[in-house]
């Protein structure tokens, strides 16, 4: 393989790995099923399908064209198109940052239950065992001061992997991870998927995916519902895509991999979903559970339903648990080395400051804030940041860049360079997409989530979503108004 075919390889494998980190990681465990239950069952196939094509392919393939074009760090991609958008990028990678404090907190909590699971020691009730003895959750202020040693020392051993990691270049980092981990996580859930199927009472589940309502398709909120899954999944406007873009050699097929990256998410997700069914069919089956009070949105499914079902499964839960669990570890730090990538490359490139000292700077503050999520109140505080990072502020930033890319930007430039290696063409049909069909989704999508997010805040919750709204006007105005000691930063 020559070198440039060995770039393009570890680049997509890294950010393969990523997307399908996201779609069977926990994000996923607890959101996809639920989503696709209460929506329709099968027929949600349908307005999925057409999100995937419409929003999430498009707006991958815009991140794609934006990276590979500039092959620059999101900051300095915004300061070239407009100086003036800059604190744009720096809000963007603030958004990415802060919710990878609380996602590797839950990352975190799942390498905990991997040890719990080879013995069961949830016991008879894991509901209360994950409140009272992983989380020692109190919904007290008080309990700010109160560090949760398991959760703290399970954080800090997830933060120091994706800081070794990232100290590595693409290739040597995430790439040779990413050749190791994604057969091991392909072969893990495949086994699980395949030995739910065996279960008896799995058709209970599976069905569910397949036994559509068609009357669901006249409901605004199902497509609303779809088009969020596809951001979420994707992680779309994270700047992910756009910054392993950069590093993809001349003569990539752009377009061809970004359908590949995107159909290989939505296809994992899918055939991670039909075990996650089956499963929950089982438990239907043994237990006399309803199966809609199985399908939960929360950490609930992960870590209270899954293991009760491990409880009903006998001697075989020994070895399926703690692969289950072992399976979104994977999954879960891949996600979590995918998020920081981006963050790390612009603070580097404009400070710089060698890779190596950014991760570990980037890392240890990092940790630092995901200690807020290890005490008694950490849990309650999490489920704040993410209703307001994912529901508000990271829906609005990829508003933001559809407006700057297909309206400020010269769009015609980025159907070019898309074309020029790619199999697959895209062209006019494309940017129609761009420039007013996801603007108005995305818009449609943003005043819904605001809504909900709002509808259901307390005094506390309304407290940090004040705060974090501070956090992320002024620190990104004070990211761009640093001069930048890389003297070409400014050359446009």
């Amino acid at each position: 393989m020559t070198e440039t075919k060995k770039q393009e390889w570890n680049s997509n494998l890294a950010f393969m790995m990523a997307m399908i980190g996201s779609a069977v990681g926990l994000g996923n465990i607890w959101r996809f099923p639920n989503v696709l239950y209460s929506n329709g069952g099968g027929s949600f196939m349908i307005p999925y399908i057409v999100s995937l094509f419409l929003l999430g392919i498009s707006f991958v393939l815009v991140e794609y064209a934006v990276g590979f074009k500039f092959k620059r760090s999101i900051a300095r991609i915004l300061y070239s198109i407009k100086n003036k958008l800059e604190p744009v990028a720096w809000f963007i990678l603030l958004i990415v940052f802060l919710i990878t404090t609380y996602y590797v907190c839950v990352v975190g909590w799942d390498f905990i239950y991997i040890i719990l699971s080879v013995t069961k020691a949830w016991g008879a009730n894991p509901d209360l065992y994950f409140a009272n003895n992983v989380l020692h959750a109190t919904d007290s202020m008080s309990g700010l001061f109160t560090i949760v040693p398991n959760v703290l020392v399970s954080v800090f051993l997830i933060w120091l992997f994706a800081c070794l990691i990232l100290r590595q270049d693409l290739n040597d980092g995430i790439g040779k991870v990413s050749q190791i981990l994604l057969p091991l996580l392909c072969l893990i859930v495949v086994g699980i998927v395949a030995f739910s199927l065996t279960l008896p009472g799995a058709s209970i589940g599976y069905s569910q995916i397949f036994t559509p309502d068609w009357s669901a398709l006249g409901n605004l909120d199902v497509w609303l519902a779809a088009f969020g899954q596809i951001v979420f999944s994707l992680s779309l406007g994270m700047a992910i895509a756009m910054t392993y873009a950069s590093y993809l050699p001349e003569g990539s097929k752009l377009v061809d991999n970004a359908v590949l990256v995107a159909f290989s998410n939505s296809g994992f997700e899918v055939f991670n979903s039909i075990g996650i069914f089956s499963i929950l069919g089982f438990m239907t089956f043994t237990s006399g559970i309803p199966f809609n009070e199985l399908v939960t949105e929360g950490t609930g499914l992960a870590f209270v339903v899954f293991p009760q079902v491990f409880n009903t499964m006998g001697d075989v839960a020994y070895i399926i648990g703690p692969l289950f669990f072992l399976c979104i570890l994977f999954a879960g730090i891949t996600s979590v080395i995918a998020l920081l990538e981006g963050v790390c490359y612009s603070i580097s490139e404009k400070f710089l400051i060698e890779r190596k000292k950014t991760a570990t700077v980037v890392c240890i503050i990092g940790f630092l804030i995901s200690t807020i999520f290890a005490t008694g109140v950490g849990s309650t505080i999490l489920g704040v940041f993410d209703a307001y990072l994912n529901n508000f502020a990271l829906l609005f930033a990829i508003l933001l860049e559809c407006i700057i890319f297909g309206w400020i930007y010269k769009f015609d430039d980025l159907i070019e360079v898309l074309n020029n290696n790619s199999s697959i063409k895209v062209g006019k049909t494309w940017k129609t997409v761009i420039k007013y069909i996801l603007p108005i989704c995305i818009a449609g999508l943003w005043i819904q989530g605001v809504y909900s997010t709002v509808k259901s805040a307390d005094g506390l919750s309304i407290t940090i979503m004040l705060i974090l709204t501070v956090i992320l006007i002024v620190v990104p105005m004070i990211f761009a108004k640093l001069p930048a000691l890389n003297k070409d930063y400014y050359n446009v």
